[in-house]
């Protein structure tokens, strides 16, 4: 028996907000059906021995690792700020704020 009808798919559709013809309602709903049942089968053949995963195969991180280099001094790095305050960058008030 479907577990899909064309009632619940309208109904999806108004939660969603999205307006659905009655080709799409009645595409939908054999298309919902089916992943339902494929889902099903995937849930019976899940054993408690299987672990799950999120993966096929392992991640591994590809970034360099993470070593401190050169840095800036203070003036290199406020030298082509286009306004500074003591040692900082001057930015204008965001939002109505009062400086």
């Amino acid at each position: 028996m479907s577990e899909i009808t064309p009632d619940l798919v309208r109904h999806l559709g108004v939660l969603a907000r999205i307006q659905l013809s009655e080709e799409e309602v009645e595409r939908l709903t054999g298309q919902l059906d089916v992943i339902v049942d494929n889902i099903a089968k995937v849930s019976q053949v899940a054993t408690p021995e299987v672990a799950a995963t999120s993966h096929p195969i392992a991640l591994q991180n590809v970034f360099r690792p993470d070593v401190p280099g050169v840095v800036l001094s203070r003036d290199q790095v406020l030298q082509n700020a286009p306004e500074a305050t003591e040692d900082r960058f001057r930015v204008t008030a965001i939002l109505g704020e009062e400086q």
